[in-house]
């Protein structure tokens, strides 16, 4: 049984809305955000991403990064520009990029859930991250990004949610990512939810899809905000986390690829020697794409190969055996590249198949990255498998497009 609970949103008036909206703060660097940001004032990510209003060389977990981002949040307040709703509301989110669309549930859930593996999680994550989306969080007393959760939908769900986005919608815009996409953000707001946190108590599970960082963080952040409350009671606003609900049959996953600084002191010749070694066939390719599951297309001085896993390699592979990304760093980042945690090792580092493979062979040719690795994309029920197995994919294994804008529906706690 899942529990869904309506709340009083902080959001921008409609008139702003497209400029207050801001791609998620982790897909993009600071100088893309610098010049995303920097000739509107009422982005957020002057909150998500505050560095970019201070001195380039600051570090981004910095004091005075949470204090600017907490000043520049107020200042949107303070100016009228985010207002808090009268009333407790669920809301109807609805992305459309080309002819992918997906509509979803923007609603609290609970953290006692998350903490108790209700809400099923299929990653782990980086430190350096969490403990920056926690203090972000602590320091504003507010979640300014949704978490990305699916479940596997129902009619009943459907139909009520066609029945809300037949009313006018609060927003309706149409918004660039990082990549130049034109994404379409509608919402609509749902004033009477009762019916629908009925529907969501009969979904037997909710999924984590993307955002394990930001709910990690909500949870420490009530953890640090329940010890210093003596009257804790369990329903305050801490003790939930604002997350879109989309059903899993309408998401796309894009790949996930990797870059990696060198070879471990070996030579091409002698790293894809010890790759074929390894379980892979390995062939010249002209296509950067893998064409299959079980192929991995790897970059370095200016060519292509393809690597083919030999899916004989085991006889009874398990449902994490099968992922091209285990395979990958169990056969080569680790015991070639010597990268035993891909979340903590600065050698590696991970690209969203948004940027395409283009973006492979520019961080290559720049001589800052030696290799790269072109993956072919995760199914979205291979990722329910492997949370309903309760086990853990490596990081960065999927990559959701499109994504959900920071800024338009934000929790405050």
């Amino acid at each position: 049984m899942s529990k869904i609970k309506s709340f009083q949103a902080l959001r921008p008036q409609t008139d702003s809305a497209k400029q207050v909206s801001s791609v998620p703060y982790d897909v993009l660097n600071a100088a893309e955000a610098r010049a995303i940001a920097k000739d509107n004032p009422l982005s957020f990510l002057h909150v998500s991403r505050s560095e970019i209003d201070l001195p380039e060389n600051v570090n981004p977990y910095a004091d005075e990064v949470y204090a600017k981002a907490k000043e520049n949040f107020e200042k949107l307040r303070a100016d009228g520009v985010l207002q808090i709703e009268n009333e407790p509301a669920l809301y109807v989110y609805r992305l459309q990029m080309g002819e992918q669309i997906q509509t979803s549930v923007v609603a609290c859930c609970s953290i006692d859930e998350y903490d108790n593996d209700l809400i099923k999680k299929h990653e782990k994550t980086r430190p350096d991250k969490e403990n920056d989306r926690t203090r972000h969080i602590i320091e504003l007393e507010a979640q300014t990004g949704l978490i990305f959760l699916c479940y596997r939908g129902t009619d009943e769900i459907n139909a009520l949610v066609e029945e809300a986005i037949k009313t006018a919608p609060l927003y309706d815009f149409e918004a660039e990512d990082v990549n130049k996409n034109s994404i379409r953000n509608t919402i609509w707001k749902i004033s009477a939810p009762d019916s629908l946190v009925s529907a969501f108590e009969k979904i037997p599970a909710i999924y984590i899809a993307d955002g394990h960082h930001r709910a990690a963080s909500s949870s420490r952040a009530r953890a640090a905000m329940r010890d210093k409350n003596p009257n804790h009671t369990g329903e305050e606003e801490y003790n939930f986390v604002i997350a879109a609900l989309f059903p899993a049959e309408q998401l796309k996953i894009l790949a996930y690829n990797r870059v990696v600084k060198d070879l471990n002191g070996l030579s091409v010749e002698e790293f894809f020697r010890t790759v074929s070694e390894s379980g892979f066939v390995v062939t010249e390719t002209d296509n950067p794409i893998p064409e299959n599951p079980g192929e991995i297309c790897v970059y370095t001085e200016g060519k292509w190969r393809k690597s083919m896993f030999n899916i004989q390699y085991f006889a009874d592979p398990g449902v994490i055996e099968t992922l091209d990304v285990n395979r990958l760093e169990n056969f080569i980042l680790k015991p070639i590249l010597g990268i035993e945690d891909v979340r903590t090792d600065k050698r590696v580092d991970f690209v969203g198949g948004i940027r395409g493979t283009e973006e492979l062979e520019k961080l290559v040719d720049s001589g800052k990255w030696k290799i790269a690795f072109s993956m072919f994309p995760t199914s979205i029920e291979h990722l329910l498998q492997v949370s309903d197995a309760g086990e853990v994919m490596p990081p960065k294994s999927t990559w959701f497009e499109p994504k959900l804008r920071d800024g338009l529906l934000i929790h405050s706690i």
